[in-house]
This record gives C-alpha cells, sequence and structure tokens, in this order.
C-alpha cells in the first residue's frame, strides 16, 4: 500500500465572525468552527474526493492545505514534510499547487506567459536564475511545450489569457498548477459551469495527472466527475467529516444522502 503523501491530522480551523449557519459562544465571543478536527491520509498517486454541502469546510480545507489560512489546531504534512510553518510560496516549492473555484489567471500575459511564471526551478536545472526568467531554458520551453500539448492550448499559446473562452480559461488554470512541478494538486471545484464535453475533458486530465503520479485532492459539487475519477472520498458536513470510503460506499451512504437532501422524516 502506498505510503500518505497527505497526512492532515485533527485540523481545525475557528474564525470569529458572526454571519455563518453554525455559530458557537465562548464567553462574551461568538465564532464559527469552519474545519472541526479533520483527519485526512492521502496517499501518493491517489485521487482523492472531498465533497460535502455548501458550507461544509471544503474550500476551508483547501486554503488551510495550500497557507492562505493559518490552521486553529492539528498538523498538515506533505511527504512528512510539515508545512504549517511554510509560507504559501514555500509550500509551493514544498510540491503543493492549487486552483481556485473563481478563476485567477493573468489576464494581461499570454498563454504561455501564464505557464513560463508559474515554473518551479529545480536546483540542478542548467543555467540558473538568469536563462530561466530571460527565456534561455530549454528545459522550461520543452516543460511548457508539452503542458500546452496536455491543456490543448498549443493554438492560442500567443494569446492573452483574458481572450480565452471560459473552458479554455479553465484548461489553462489546471495547466498553470502542473507548471509547478507538483507532488500534490488540490482542486478546488474544477467543473464549475462545464459542460458535458469540457467535463469530459476535465476527467481525462485528472486521470492523466494521476498516470503521471501526481496526487490530487478533488473538491467538487459535480457527482458524475466525482465518482469516475476519485479513489477514496471523505464527506464534510459543518466542518466535521460524516463519512468516507470508496465511490461506490459513499452513494449508499444513509447519513450522505440525508446531508444532502434532508431526512425523509422532514420531506414534504
Amino acid at each position: 500500500m502506498s505510503q500518505p503523501a497527505v497526512s492532515v491530522t485533527q485540523l481545525t480551523k475557528v474564525f470569529p465572525v458572526t454571519k455563518h449557519l453554525r455559530l458557537r459562544r465562548k464567553g462574551e465571543k461568538r465564532f464559527v468552527v469552519a474545519v472541526d478536527n479533520l483527519n485526512l491520509n492521502v496517499r501518493e498517486g491517489e485521487v482523492y474526493g472531498l465533497i460535502g454541502p455548501n458550507g461544509s469546510g471544503k474550500s476551508t480545507t483547501v486554503n488551510l492545505i495550500c497557507g492562505i489560512f493559518a490552521p486553529t489546531a492539528g498538523s498538515i504534512k506533505l511527504d512528512g514534510i510539515d508545512l504549517r510553518s511554510l509560507r504559501p510560496d514555500q509550500r509551493v516549492d514544498a510540491g503543493v499547487a492549487r486552483t481556485f473555484q473563481n478563476i485567477r489567471l493573468f489576464g494581461d500575459l499570454t498563454v504561455w506567459q501564464n505557464l513560463w511564471v508559474a515554473w518551479r526551478d529545480d536546483e540542478s536545472e542548467q543555467g540558473g536564475r538568469f536563462s530561466s526568467w530571460f527565456g534561455t531554458s530549454g528545459s522550461r520551453r520543452k516543460r511548457i511545450q508539452s503542458i500546452l500539448e496536455f491543456s490543448n492550448l498549443g493554438q492560442r499559446a500567443n494569446d492573452l489569457a483574458a481572450n480565452l473562452s471560459f473552458g479554455e480559461q479553465r484548461r489553462l488554470e489546471l495547466a498553470r498548477a502542473y507548471a509547478a512541478k507538483p507532488k500534490l494538486i488540490l482542486l478546488d471545484e474544477p467543473a464549475a459551469g462545464m459542460n458535458a464535453e469540457e467535463l469530459q475533458d476535465l476527467r481525462d486530465r485528472i486521470l492523466f495527472l494521476k498516470e503521471n503520479g501526481v496526487t490530487v485532492l478533488l473538491v467538487e459539487h459535480v457527482m458524475e466527475l466525482v465518482m469516475s475519477v476519485t479513489d477514496r472520498i471523505t464527506v464534510l458536513n459543518f466542518g466535521r467529516e460524516i463519512a468516507h470510503g470508496l465511490p461506490e460506499e459513499i452513494q449508499q451512504n444513509q447519513v450522505v444522502q440525508e446531508a444532502y437532501f434532508g431526512s425523509s422524516e422532514n420531506a414534504g
């Protein structure tokens, strides 16, 4: 069995805010527990699903792993390295890349340039920083060309990212994450707004990442995609795990069905 690439232990995030569904009181202070004592062990090369109703803590978990938020408690490790003391850019260097629910590209840069700035240098790469930043690195150019092929954006390489269609921008965002040569890619609702053909293309690209040894943590509401690509799934509700298992087990889980659709006793 593969060793965990990602180990999340008793991860907790508390926000001192009021406009949330789940509020607690601690003295005079109101706060929300967005992620509550979460444990995840994602194996190397696995596509792991993290699902749940809106507001269940999925995106907060992604933001904790990539360093946008600091955890209130718990640990996050990638290949045994504790990520908590690392800045977001240092986590990229450690092998963490991500996409966003809302596309965040450099609209005034070309497709090629978006991939170029995402490149993560290897210390062993010949030519050093000069060739890397001034575009003379042959290995970087070769790698970017392969990523353009991966994303089917070769014909748009010199077009501004802002001029791409929605589906092309989604592909570029995934390609940009892959350009960082990650060990782990966090996909935060990558299928949002996609049609059936785009959804099939996304499925193929996720499986390509898996075949090439990249570990994927997939946050998604499109169950057709989740059930077709994931190896295992954890389900959250109000920040807590309510189920985990194989896709077919999750599909039949009564607790999960009630979290999404409500219990039959409350229907009608």
